[in-house]
């Protein structure tokens, strides 16, 4: 007996420790459906008497003809071909158990495990284990061997079926029980292989009794397939019974099986074909991808390259912004294109290699290094224009600053000269008395005192003037003017005041000296005049700077004059204190004096309004200091954050430059645990890009905080996008890399363990890690392999005859993608233009032409219309109309001519 086992109530085919798995498995209460148990009988019936008849003899009951084993034993025999042993003629129970076990042994012996099916129960008659056992035995010896592409039993049939019916409208065959109810998929098989034997296209759909019946009828008839199922038990059932319908298409499969050759050779052609114009797609996207990228780098060059500069602080601002606005939004995805263009490119070469055809060589200036350059050349442009705009930047900057203190210290000195002509030019001393005379001498030596003290403003306001020129000030003709009207006058101020000298001098000889006092009043008080205007001056004076040293510097410079106040207070009390004393002597001696003092323009009062003025202005000019202080204190905090930002990136993507360089060259497991790994590589990589997006956001607050150095760094940010874009293109070509020699790994039937033989052949001779080997690395390596590339003159022939086909480019560099290229060359098979043309041969009934509808009944439509459309008129002796030549079709497959 052979032993048996219920798992889940159901029997299992088991062979070769592989479950052979069913969408549904015998279940006894599914057997309980009488429409399905009905259907299962009467098909399985039939197979078995298709077979038994050939030894003259069939059975009536499924369930009680084969009891005792003597119709099992013989129909094995009959589809298997081989013989059992010798049957028991005995007719008790025991004498049946034997002849079933010997049959169920038989099926084991064949690889088969019967699960849940044992002799009793077949002895018995129990109608479910029976029909399990024929169902088992229908399986191993007529569904199990079926092979199409690679799919076997129940798939293989299902594929089957769907690659014959494609072309019949109506019929969507997606299962071995529903697709089949309307008939029409029986009559498309039928038709399909004999055409003469069914009017297809007088079937309808909605006749499915009509369609089953006559599909079952021709089968029978002309096909040598009896009638397993009566229409009206598919029709009649809501779902027909998926066993009983595979039972019968297996027989049409045997039956058309004679077929298989044409089909085989059909599938290599449209295998060759679909190769050819996925390859042709592939070129004709590159083209496009190419010449779009083209056209944006020649595009923007040329604004790149412009340097016409803008007049005004906020234009040059907006081009900067214009610029950023570039680097963020509009360079981006041309990266990616760029990477994508190189991805393709090198994806599209391996599937020419792989399938033996001419390298791909791109229109005139649109190869990979022509964009190179192109690229190239579009970032030095880029990196050039950064660095104008903000050298143009600093220079607007400088610029504004130097006009604003430029008319600062013009109307301070307008101001100051206001009057002062007219004041030379008047002739009072003609009429003044001798006192008057001595104060106006005087007073013209504290105006003479005055007057060198205002030249070095007069000076600072031209040397001004004259680098805002050299700067290419856009308002420098109106500065011109106003700095040449203030030297003309100054030179005609020098001019009165050296006549007016004159005049006071002849005077003088007849006068006396005026009071001591007042002269000494007059000659303290007009330098301490000036020191005052100076330090108003130097309080409201504009001031620039970049760095918390610059600020700091101000900021010393400033207490350091503050700590000057009290020394000039003691000097103002003390100026105060001559004229005090003089008017104290006045009043003693009861001398009206004159108002003023006629030796100085400067009176108390001025001096002391002045003095208030200081004191006004150094509170403000704390606040100045401490405001720019802070602003310096953040700007700095900024240098350090992006600093500490980009010390750590900048180091982070060069460690994952390196690590990319790793897994490259080294091997850690398959080429799918490669890729795998690198695919956690680019997702790391991926992840880590909120820290660059971070970097930038820090390094737009740099820029809009117009810093423009950092002590604490030395990354810019133009270093860290390079690295980042270098470091995402270089894991892409990469994982492109590994899935190319996947592809040929896959497409030449490569072990592992050869792929990791070559990697480490390569490995041993790339003593530089580059990933390439120069032609001496190579040629040793050939060597190590046993290739006889020795240095005599059959060798070097050898050597460069391999050279030609692993670097068609004579780029003097061969990539391991070429050299596992050349491995597979030499180990392995490929489809040839002598396999194809045997093909189409097949397909034509060995003729020397194949006719359009041959094409159209042998090949799936799209792919019948490309080669119709692309094979040339045959016009050999036997040529009959519409002829086609496929022979020089497959040739040009395979040769430099374009199709």
């Amino acid at each position: 007996m052979v032993d048996y086992h219920m798992t889940g109530g159901g029997a299992t085919l088991m062979q070769d420790g592989r479950y052979m798995e069913q969408e549904e498995d015998w279940d006894r209460d599914l057997l309980l459906d009488p429409a399905w148990e009905k259907q299962q009988r009467k098909t399985f019936t039939a197979w078995c008497n298709s077979h038994l008849r050939k030894a003259g003899t069939q059975i009536e009951n499924i369930d009680e003809d084969f009891r005792d084993g003597l119709k099992l034993m013989l129909l094995l025999e009959v589809i298997s071909g081989e013989r059992l042993p010798k049957p028991e003629r005995g007719k008790m129970r025991v004498h049946k158990i034997n002849n079933v076990n010997k049959a169920l042994d038989f099926i084991a012996s064949k690889g088969v495990k019967l699960v849940s099916i044992g002799a009793e129960e077949i002895v018995d008659g129990n109608t479910k284990m029976t029909l399990g056992m024929i169902w088992t035995i229908i399986l191993r010896f007529a569904i199990q061997d079926i092979s199409v592409e690679e799919t076997s039993a129940k798939e293989g049939l299902l594929l089957w079926c769907q690659r014959k019916t494609a072309p019949y409208k109506n019929v969507n065959v997606q299962n071995f029980h529903i697709s089949w109810k309307d008939g029409l998929a029986f009559n498309a098989l039928i038709h399909r292989h004999r055409p003469e034997l069914i009017e297809y296209d007088k079937l309808r759909k909605d006749d499915p009794v009509t369609n089953l019946n006559n599909a079952f009828e021709v089968a029978e008839k002309y096909l040598d397939i009896p009638k397993m199922l009566d229409a009206e038990d598919i029709v009649n059932t809501a779902r027909p019974d998926e066993k009983a319908i595979m039972t019968y298409v297996s027989s049409f499969y045997h039956a058309f099986s004679g077929a298989q050759k044409a089909e085989t050779a059909a599938n290599r052609i449209c295998k060759v074909l679909a190769v050819n114009q996925e390859n042709e797609h592939l070129m004709e996207d590159y083209e496009k991808l190419a010449s779009d990228l083209l056209e944006w780098i020649h595009r923007t060059i040329p604004w790149l390259e412009n340097r016409q500069p803008e007049k005004t602080m906020n234009d040059m601002q907006q081009k900067l912004e214009d610029f950023r606005d570039y680097r963020r939004v509009h360079k981006p995805p041309k990266v990616q294109e760029k990477c994508q263009l190189e991805i393709n490119f090198n994806t599209l070469q391996t599937k020419l290699r792989l399938s033996n055809r001419p390298a791909f060589m791109p229109s005139e200036g649109k190869m990979v290094s022509d964009i190179n350059n192109g690229w190239q050349h579009l970032e030095q442009a880029e990196k050039g224009y950064e660095e104008w705009l903000l050298n143009e930047i600093r220079r607007l900057e400088r610029l504004d600053h130097l006009a604003e203190k430029f008319r600062q210290k013009a109307s301070i000195h307008e101001s100051w000269t206001e009057g002062k002509e007219a004041m030379l030019t008047q002739k009072d001393y003609e009429t003044a008395t001798l006192a008057e005379i001595k104060a106006l001498l005087r007073k013209h030596e504290a105006f003479e005192s005055d007057l060198a003290a205002h030249q070095d403003r007069v000076e600072q306001i031209a040397a001004i003037a004259q680098e805002l020129n050299e700067l290419d000030y856009y308002d420098s003709p109106s500065v011109n003017a106003r700095c040449q009207k203030i030297c003309d006058q100054w030179d005609v101020l020098g001019s009165l005041t050296h006549s007016r000298r004159e005049s006071l001098e002849q005077t003088e000889k007849h006068l006396e000296a005026i009071d001591q006092l007042y002269l000494e009043y007059a000659k303290r008080a007009a330098p301490f005049n000036n020191w005052m205007e100076g330090a108003m001056e130097d309080l409201q004076d504009m001031f620039i700077v970049h760095t918390i040293e610059e600020i700091e510097g101000l900021i010393a410079a400033h207490e350091q004059f503050k700590c000057t106040l009290p020394d000039a207070d003691r000097e103002r009390e003390a100026i105060l204190d001559i004229q005090a004393e003089a008017q104290k002597i006045a009043d003693y001696n009861h001398i009206k004096l004159a108002s003023g003092n006629p030796y100085t323009s400067v009176t108390p009062q001025t001096i002391n309004s002045k003095w208030e003025k200081v004191q006004q202005l150094v509170p403000k000019r704390d606040g100045a200091l401490k405001g720019e202080q802070d602003k310096q204190q953040s700007n700095e905090r900024l240098r350090l954050q992006f600093a500490n930002q980009a010390n750590v990136v900048g180091p982070w993507i060069q460690a994952k430059m390196e690590g990319v360089g790793r897994i490259a060259i080294e091997m850690h497991g398959t080429l799918e645990d490669q890729m795998s790994h690198l695919k956690q590589y680019e997702q790391s990589v991926i992840n880590y890009k909120p820290n660059i997006d971070k970097l930038e956001q820090q390094h737009q607050l740099i820029q809009e905080a117009l810093i423009f150095d950092n002590k604490h760094t030395n990354y810019t940010m133009e270093h860290i996008r390079v690295g980042w874009e270098h470091l995402l293109t270089t894991v892409a070509r990469t994982i492109n890399e590994v899935e190319n020699q996947m592809l040929t790994r896959d497409a030449k039937g490569i072990s592992q363990e050869q792929m990791h033989e070559y990697r480490a052949s390569f490995n041993h001779f790339d003593k530089d890690h580059t990933g390439a080997l120069g032609p001496e690395e190579f040629k040793a390596c050939l060597i190590s392999l046993g290739y006889d590339v020795e240095n005599d003159k059959q060798g070097d022939a050898e050597f460069h005859r391999i050279m030609a086909s692993v670097d068609p480019n004579n780029s003097g560099m061969v990539t391991f993608q070429a050299f596992i290229d050349f491995m597979s060359r030499e180990t392995t098979d490929t489809d040839t233009a002598d396999q194809v043309i045997a093909s189409f041969k097949v397909l034509a009934g060995d003729k020397n032409y194949i006719t359009e509808s041959e094409l159209r009944r042998e090949l799936p439509p799209d792919q019948a219309e490309y080669c119709i459309s692309r094979m040339a008129p045959y016009h050999g002796p036997d040529a009959v109309p519409g002829a086609l030549d496929y022979m020089s079709f497959s040739t040009a497959l395979y040769g430099e001519s374009d199709l």
